[in-house]
């Protein structure tokens, strides 16, 4: 018991007695088993964060900003990697939840029937993030990806656009990216023109080299196409490559816009016009919702906007 009291940094224990037996534990290299303090406890001191990708430095932001607000509460975060594979997302929802965190938190891109039963049984908080789902579980912290590229289409008209062409994924059912070709028909139908001229570049995350590749398509497809928007900034950043390869001037014979602010959308020349996202806010706002939901019933689910915003630069004029 007196050991237990001093690697508890809260336990009543005497200053002398809890530097000798912490200079022991440092001796034998002793780690305390945090999984058996947890039964008694009922608090296994992580939440659990899925993400899609990892080399997409929103989803490292994302855990940036959430492990800075969980952190100093005593809460890590043990994260896993979905691949957008929906299979895969089930799996590690039943594997995280058998681990017992204290919220789970999942980057939205649809759920099986299953894992969406495993979420709503859980009996902790569920946070969905980075859209507003039609059918949310419980919580959410995000934005409509489907209004956002609509609104990045909207001005693409504006410039004077009508041959506007999307490059987006193939096998995007259910993920943020067929909300954003979507939010693209939208758009393109309010005003009359076609919204069917689009080119599923590869499954996701599509990459610069096959935006440069459906870029190609594009133009071998629809030779007086005069604007394209992308799924994502390295999708347009190839697409922007394979223009300047191709001789066409960018914007004045061909507008190009990108979606997530990445770096590589402020670094290209010229810049890349693109929807700006906050992702280190997300996570941010995400922990303190967490943090909140620790410590209060929420009655009813909770849904934090995240503010978007077209991001106008050079590629489109």
């Amino acid at each position: 018991m007196t050991v237990s009291r001093a690697l508890k940094r809260n336990g009543r224990i005497s200053p002398e007695t809890r530097r000798l037996i912490l200079r022991k534990v440092d001796e034998l290299g002793y780690v305390p088993d945090r999984l058996a303090g947890s039964f008694s406890s009922q608090k296994s001191g992580f939440a659990s964060l899925l993400v899609p990708s990892l080399n997409n430095p929103h989803f490292a932001e994302t855990a940036t900003g959430l492990q800075e607000v969980l952190n100093p509460a005593g809460l890590q975060v043990l994260l896993g990697y979905t691949g957008y594979s929906a299979a895969q997302s089930e799996y590690l929802i039943e594997m995280m939840l058998e681990r017992r965190p204290e919220a789970i938190i999942v980057t939205y891109d649809s759920h099986t029937p299953r894992a969406r039963k495993l979420l709503e049984h859980s009996g902790i908080p569920v946070v969905e993030i980075w859209e507003k789902p039609p059918r949310p579980i419980q919580h959410v912290v995000g934005f409509s990806n489907r209004k956002a590229a609509a609104d990045m289409t909207v001005h693409l008209i504006a410039t004077g656009r009508r041959h506007i062409v999307y490059i987006g994924e193939a096998d995007d059912k259910g993920t943020r990216g067929a909300q954003r070709r979507k939010g693209f028909q939208d758009a393109m139908r309010r005003v009359g023109l076609d919204p069917s001229r689009q080119i599923a570049g590869a499954v996701p995350p599509i990459n610069m080299m096959q935006g440069r590749e459906a870029m190609r398509q594009v133009l071998d497809r629809w030779p007086r196409t005069d604007a394209v928007l992308c799924v994502s900034d390295p999708a347009a950043f190839g697409a922007l490559s394979e223009c300047q390869v191709s001789g066409l001037r960018v914007p004045e014979d061909i507008a190009i816009a990108g979606f997530g602010d990445f770096e590589i959308s402020r670094c290209a020349t010229p810049s890349i016009s693109t929807v700006a996202v906050d992702a280190l806010d997300i996570g941010r706002r995400t922990g303190e919702l967490v943090l909140r939901l620790l410590v209060e019933n929420a009655d009813e689910p909770i849904s934090i906007p995240i503010a978007v915003r077209p991001e106008i630069r050079g590629s489109t004029g």
